[in-house]
């Protein structure tokens, strides 16, 4: 018999235990019969992060993600989805499929993972070769998120690294900053802008902003949980949050 209420899917999502945007941004997408259950990776509240600290601390949190996948799995979901991404662009597209081969190889389910996910809505879009970043992240760990980029043809042309000082500081970013930060990455010679980092709350915004740029505003959420859906053979249609969920 079918879950009474993820009689659709049961999506197991995977998040630091500091992230405090991916749990109400997911279950705003999650259309009738598809349920969110949500397993927290422990993560200290990493203070004073630096270029030096930032991805040890996205270590640590990689090295907890096995504990909280053989939690959610006592729910026996459907698929999982992995609600953190700078661990999902370490060394690049081998970095990548490595991460997801061990969650697969433990799970023994597919995940849809942000790094993926981007490049899937990217390519969805069609004719995107050019990008701009936006991320919370300090600048050496956006250097591992145009080296992924870079591995799957596409070209960071440039990108701005918010440089948050914690991890719960992601989510405390204002719109008015993401805002005048999307209109310093924007230009001619860019055909989309991505943004990473699971923590910072952009899916309104970047469907928004899609309006008024004229081009592709990829929120790292909308696309790792789009991908879910459509990995699932759901198509389900939802405004509001871009073409990705109104169109693809």
């Amino acid at each position: 018999m079918p879950d009474a209420q993820g009689w659709r899917a049961k999506f197991g999502v995977l998040g630091p235990s500091t992230n405090t945007i991916v749990q109400p941004d997911f279950d705003a997408l999650r259309p009738r019969g598809v349920t969110n259950h949500y397993s927290r990776i422990f993560t200290p509240n990493a203070q004073a992060i630096s270029n030096e600290s930032f991805r040890a601390g996205a270590e640590v949190i990689a090295g907890n993600t096995l504990d909280a996948v053989r939690s959610v799995m006592t729910c026996k979901p459907d698929h999982l989805v992995m609600g953190m991404s700078a661990v999902t662009f370490f060394d690049g597209v081998k970095g990548a499929d490595r991460f997801v081969k061990q969650v697969e190889d433990e799970s023994g389910l597919r995940i849809s993972v942000g790094s993926h996910a981007c490049t899937a809505a990217l390519n969805r879009h069609g004719g995107i070769r050019r990008l701009a970043v936006l991320s919370p992240y300090w600048p050496s760990m956006n250097s591992e998120v145009s080296r992924y980029f870079g591995d799957m043809g596409f070209s960071v042309v440039r990108d701005v690294a918010l440089q948050c000082p914690s991890w719960i500081a992601i989510a405390e970013v204002t719109p008015e900053t993401l805002r005048n930060t999307l209109r310093e990455l924007d230009g001619d010679d860019i055909d989309a802008i991505v943004q990473v980092g699971t923590n910072l709350s952009m899916m309104r915004l970047a469907a928004a902003a899609e309006l008024w740029l004229g081009k592709p505003v990829i929120a790292i959420n909308t696309a790792t949980y789009w991908h879910a859906l459509r990995s699932n053979n759901i198509h389900d249609q939802m405004d509001g949050f871009g073409p990705l969920m109104a169109e693809f």
